[in-house]
């Protein structure tokens, strides 16, 4: 059971977001209780990448409101606020455990110790002293993910950081999230193409389309989650039949129109 007293309570109303008089997001409604972890799915231009940019505070929205802990935000960067990409983004001329000291502050022995503290949660407090280049591509995620962390944020988003990796690196990597989340007690949202995946992390999957919220449903299975579980097949089957369904009666009604 993850406790209620370091993640971040997020609260989304009427959200929009557009790019000229292209609509991105149109009116996102969401509320993620504190210590919750939420996934959300969705075809590529639905529209998450975006909404994790006005959470994080490089954007802004085009209307609505984002209320961390009860205040609202007003596109400001927060700083108990983490994000992760696909892309590690190391700097190369710095050595790992430079890259995850990067942004904290302290004093040189705080900061050194706090670094070292958080590569040694992710297993790589041994490569401390390496540079990027040498790494692999799962090493380099988990020294994002030790960035990430080090300012132990309440609210960590999470956008598709496992999609370039190979299949047992990733399943490595969406354990040791999991872990992590489970001790440290930070709210999390996940952008991922991968249902399973999605259905292995999450408390809650959300699909988003054209903009729109438009399912949430709650994962009812206890952790850790065997994928051969029944429910947890029919929970991903769940979410696969109502994305492709929709994107069939989608094409379908396309091709009506264009037969008129």
């Amino acid at each position: 059971m993850v406790s209620e007293l370091d993640g971040m309570h997020l609260k989304l109303e009427g959200l929009r977001k557009s790019f000229g008089t292209k609509p991105v997001l149109q009116g996102i409604d969401l509320d993620i209780k504190p210590g919750e972890f939420v996934a959300i799915v969705g075809r590529s231009g639905c529209g998450k990448s975006t909404l994790l940019r006005l959470i994080a505070g490089l954007d802004t929205p085009s209307s609505g409101s984002i209320f961390l802990n009860g205040k609202q935000s007003y596109g400001r960067i927060n700083p108990t606020i983490r994000m992760m990409f696909q892309d590690p983004r190391l700097l190369p001329w710095q050595k790992v455990l430079a890259n995850v000291e990067l942004g904290l502050l302290g004093s040189k022995v705080f900061v050194r110790q706090n670094a070292l503290q958080v590569l040694r949660a992710v297993g790589l407090e041994d490569r401390a002293n390496d540079w990027p280049a040498v790494l692999s591509g799962g090493q380099r995620q988990r020294v994002a993910l030790a960035r990430a962390l080090v300012n132990k944020p309440s609210l960590l988003l999470l956008d598709e950081p496992l999609g370039a990796l190979d299949a047992l690196t990733r399943i490595e990597m969406q354990e040791l999230i999991e872990g992590l989340w489970q001790k440290q007690q930070f709210t999390s949202l996940l952008i991922t193409h991968d249902v399973e995946e999605a259905v292995v992390l999450a408390d809650r999957v959300i699909l988003i389309e054209a903009g729109q919220i438009t399912m949430n449903i709650s994962v009812p299975l206890s952790r850790p989650r065997a994928k051969g579980d029944p429910m947890f097949i029919q929970t991903v089957e769940q979410i696969l039949q109502r994305v492709m369904g929709r994107q069939e009666n989608f094409n379908e009604a396309r091709e009506a129109r264009l037969l008129v």
